[in-house]
């Protein structure tokens, strides 16, 4: 009989650069309930900017980042998105990654698979040292995600996401270069 919960082993996955059909992905990640840690929904506005940025950065990345659409590889499903893009962070230049996985597709380990590939893909580039998260210290799901792919939890911060909306958040680390993850060492 079949888990109604998804696999017992984490899922495999494949990240494939955004594109300009993608935009549906966005509108569906735009849900209430998944955006709920992050503000709130976004207008049909706010997501057309937002799906240009993500075009944008996917085809001129040189280095700044990318972003993905996740998929299920034994299924061929999309399930979610997930990317990289620089950010500065306590007086260096890091990468920093976010995502989102739909629903249905929860507890599967979707999004830790998909974080472990969007690390190796960063870690690739060789520009920067570091790659963080910032989920929200009350995103159980999202933290738990960080630790099962290997980051390191700096402890929490405050920031603003969106702009203007303050964020308690974790600070989440992973180290792209080797060593030890969460140790200190050279800026990226």
């Amino acid at each position: 009989m079949t888990d109604p919960n998804g696999p017992a082993t984490p899922a495999r996955v494949r990240i494939e650069p955004w594109s300009p059909g993608d935009l549906d992905l966005l509108r569906r990640a735009n849900a209430p309930e998944l955006m709920e840690h992050l503000g709130g929904p976004e207008t049909e506005d706010q997501l057309l900017v937002r799906h240009a940025r993500y075009v944008g950065l996917s085809a001129e990345h040189a280095g700044r980042g990318r972003m993905f659409r996740v998929v299920v590889a034994e299924s061929g499903q999309t399930a979610g998105i997930i990317g990289y893009w620089e950010q500065d962070w306590v007086d260096q230049r890091v990468y920093e990654t976010g995502w989102t996985v739909l629903p249905g597709f929860h507890g599967r380990g979707i999004a830790s698979a998909a974080a472990r590939a969007v690390a190796e893909r960063a870690g690739a580039e060789r520009r920067h040292r570091y790659l963080h998260a910032f989920p929200s210290v009350d995103n159980g799901p999202s933290n738990a995600v960080c630790r099962k792919a290997g980051f390191t939890l700096l402890g929490p911060c405050d920031l603003e996401y969106p702009p203007g909306r303050p964020m308690r958040a974790n600070d989440w680390r992973l180290d792209l270069l080797g060593g030890t993850p969460g140790a200190g060492g050279a800026a990226g």
